[in-house]
């Protein structure tokens, strides 16, 4: 499953990057819009905490809890994606 996954991946990387960052460009452009110079320096943690604490939620319910695979597929070390599950107070 894991090696058809990184195929698939592998060929739709930039599809999908190129969606997501579309989709991140047009959603920040709209908030920071209607900020309307309501400035409170937060913006980069909002996004951050945003995007990460669900997409480390999804990956791990998609790999039952598996913390080695979860990793892998994230792209990041093991011990990164445990830092990040105590943080963000991630049951798995």
């Amino acid at each position: 499953f894991f090696a058809f996954f990184l195929r698939i991946m592998k060929k739709f990387k930039y599809d999908v990057r190129s969606f997501l960052e579309k989709w991140l460009y047009k959603s920040i452009q709209q908030y920071v819009a209607k900020m309307d110079g309501k400035m409170n320096g937060d913006l980069y943690h909002l996004i951050l905490d945003g995007v990460e604490k669900p997409l480390i939620e999804i990956v791990l319910t998609e790999t039952k809890g598996n913390q080695t695979l979860a990793s892998k597929i994230l792209g990041i070390n093991r011990n990164t994606l445990r830092k990040k599950i105590q943080e963000y107070k991630i049951k798995c």
